[in-house]
């Protein structure tokens, strides 16, 4: 008995763990993006607004499918979207179809700071070619982390029936 309850507490642990290190490594990251904006004397922006413009990309999208697709998790995307329009990151039209709705797209000014974003991943690219973690590595972290998220999916279907 004394074995299968180290072993539990020790899968807590590496559980509680790998929840930390997700959070810390959004926030580390969330850094990295905003340092390279101050690299290059961008102050109109965040970091976060920023990662909406580099997922929207070539998309023309309504505010509602940035959260859908999880391209934003914060509960402020309405004040985002407004100040990326406002510092003229983001043009923002009447749906054609749905005059309620608006989509926004990225202006001249969006798509150049998502060019210096793609600059800076193909700099980190190269990087990680030689470094670690390397490409098994990270593969295995992507799939690692798939496999929680398909058990927290799970985990919310069943509650929820």
């Amino acid at each position: 008995m004394l074995n299968s309850l180290d072993s539990e507490d020790q899968l807590k642990q590496i559980y509680m763990e790998t929840i930390l290190l997700v959070e810390r490594l959004h926030r580390r990251f969330l850094d990295v993006i905003k340092t390279e904006l101050d690299r290059l004397h961008i102050d109109d922006v965040n970091n976060v607004q920023t990662l909406i413009l580099y997922n929207i990309s070539s998309e023309q999208l309504t505010v509602g499918e940035l959260t859908n697709r999880g391209y934003y998790l914060g509960s402020n995307v309405s004040y985002n979207v407004k100040k990326l329009v406002e510092n003229d990151y983001l043009v923002q039209e009447k749906s054609p179809h749905d005059k309620r709705s608006t989509r926004v797209r990225l202006s001249e000014k969006g798509l150049a700071l998502c060019g210096k974003i793609d600059e800076l991943y193909l700099r980190h690219i190269e990087e990680l070619k030689n470094g670690e973690p390397n490409e098994d590595a990270l593969a295995d972290t992507n799939a690692s982390l798939h496999a929680l998220e398909r058990f927290w999916t799970d985990y919310i279907n069943r509650v929820f029936r």
